[in-house]
């Protein structure tokens, strides 16, 4: 069952199937964010009553108007940055409202950026000191190479890790601070495969260095940034309560896959796509039809994890123990309702921010797109355990 409110942009969707797997979480509103206060979010004007061990999810539109929004990562305050792959701009979205939801507001274009394919300014990444240094991280495409560098708002880049490879396809891009205060990065193969299983190339990896961008202490070979390999296109890397890290696999001619990533593992690019039989590959904890996935952005609330599906159209929903194994079947939501669905990221109130990315090829952008989408599970809660 569907309600929508085509004038708010607000939709309330039953999904029991989805949220039966919540069901030994307790909701109700998060806890505040001890990193900032949230943002002052448009509440969602739609709403359907739970029935039967229902519980609700409510979908709100914060933003639109966007061109490709790729990375998001949330400031201190509670307000996110948003990079546009194609225009090269980085917007703040929040925490200030409006009349069509959150502000958003151009911080800066980076001019050092080349756009093209899927290439272009990708993600971002707010220092975990970013109270005292004012550092965000963005990773972007030149001419001739992709590069992970460090600035100041509205001040200049300072390259600190060059020479990922690039292509017209299959760049990666994805930046996050792990639970040990490493830069992790992710990279595309960007070719058929010859670089991924190679360990001196950095691409098809993903990586793990110092925020100064040198190889971090305990890499799985001394005075190298690689951590993992044999990756077609990861776009996405969250990590759940007991530090385990997972990732999407984009851009593989079958399968689409989401892994659990361990130091030194390969993953398989391109002799295997979804479970193999090989014991030298680590095998995928689901994979699905690509045509089902393709799948971009990853995020984690307590033992929920969602990632979000480009060709696929939807955000898959998992749920897992506390060994991170996975209890029953993957769900689908927001099937086919928003087109296109890039990143999603686990905001600091305890809900989902999901993007779309409709304004590239293969897209059918409607009239607000592309657009930020925010998820709140039953009651104001977002699978807060």
């Amino acid at each position: 069952m569907i309600v929508r409110s085509r004038r708010t942009r607000a939709w309330a969707v039953l999904v029991g199937a989805v949220l039966a797997l919540t069901s030994a979480c307790s909701f109700g509103p998060p806890d505040p964010d001890v990193a900032g206060e949230p943002p002052n979010l448009p509440a969602p004007s739609a709403s359907a009553s739970a029935q039967g061990g229902e519980r609700e999810v409510a979908v709100t539109v914060l933003a639109k108007g966007l061109e490709v929004p790729w990375g998001v990562a949330f400031l201190p305050d509670g307000s996110a940055l948003v990079t546009e792959r194609d225009t090269a701009r980085i917007v703040k979205v929040g925490p200030e409202s409006d009349a069509d939801g959150l502000k958003v507001t151009e911080v800066q274009r980076l001019s050092e950026v080349t756009a093209g394919g899927d290439g272009g300014l990708l993600g971002i990444a707010v220092s975990p000191k970013y109270q005292t240094d004012q550092t965000v991280y963005v990773y972007y495409s030149t001419q001739k190479d992709n590069r992970v560098a460090k600035l100041k708002l509205k001040g200049k880049l300072q390259p600190i890790l060059t020479g990922i490879p690039h292509s017209r396809d299959a760049n990666g891009g994805q930046l996050a601070f792990g639970p040990d205060g490493q830069l992790y990065v992710t990279t595309g193969d960007g070719t058929t495969g010859t670089q991924a299983p190679d360990p001196k190339s950095l691409g098809g990896k993903i990586l793990r260095v110092t925020p100064a961008g040198k190889p971090s202490p305990g890499n799985p070979v001394k005075n190298s940034p690689v951590w993992s390999s044999g990756h077609r296109n990861v776009q996405g890397i969250a990590w759940d309560s007991g530090k385990r890290m997972y990732a999407s696999e984009s851009g593989q001619k079958t399968s689409g896959e989401l892994n659990v990533i361990q130091k030194g593992k390969n993953y398989g690019w391109p002799a295997v796509e979804g479970d193999g039989t090989n014991p030298k590959f680590t095998n995928p904890l689901v994979s699905w039809p690509a045509a089902e996935s393709s799948c971009s952005g990853v995020a984690v609330l307590e033992r929920m994890i969602a990632t979000a599906c480009l060709q696929g159209q939807r955000l898959w929903m998992l749920q897992v123990t506390g060994n991170g194994t996975l209890i029953g079947q993957p769900q689908e939501l927001l099937k086919g309702e928003y087109g296109r669905l890039r990143a999603v990221v686990a905001a600091p109130d305890g809900s989902f921010w999901v993007t779309t990315s409709n304004q590239e090829e293969g897209g059918e952008p409607a009239p607000e797109d592309d657009r930020i989408i925010r998820l709140v599970f039953s009651d104001g809660g977002a699978g807060r355990s």
